[in-house]
């Protein structure tokens, strides 16, 4: 009876092991979305400058620093946005991965359990030492 309490247990574990990965993984895959993002905000930031560079350096030099230093501003704010979010995404991350690390000390402890158990049940020759 105790074998099959522990192992309805461990089944427990691997359930509880199963939905924090699958929330970790789901973590990850938006660090790896915030990367891109910022990445691609890069990209566009870098594109907008060239268009005002083009544009405005020579023509008019007034517009040009008011438009570049506008550029700059939402850049900054956007990349503000995603490092605030990749640091929350990181807190949830790391708690996702202690939570892991105890239900993995608790499986392990409940396996050593089972394995005495079974030894104990299944030991031949009398008394137990």
């Amino acid at each position: 009876m105790a074998i099959s309490n522990i192992h309805e247990t461990l089944l427990l574990y691997t359930k509880q092991k199963s939905l924090i990965n699958e929330k970790l993984s789901t973590v990850m895959m938006n660090l790896l979305n915030s990367s891109k993002q910022t990445a691609e905000n890069q990209a566009k930031y870098n594109d907008q400058l060239d268009e005002i560079y083009y544009n405005y350096y020579e023509q008019d030099p007034e517009t040009y620093e008011l438009l570049t230093e506008r550029c700059q501003q939402e850049h900054e704010l956007d990349l503000a946005n995603i490092n605030s979010w990749e640091e929350e995404l990181e807190l949830e991350k790391n708690n996702l991965e202690t939570q892991l690390n105890e239900v993995n000390t608790f499986e392990s402890s409940w396996t050593k359990l089972l394995q005495t158990n079974i030894k104990n049940d299944f030991s031949y020759g009398g008394a137990q030492q």
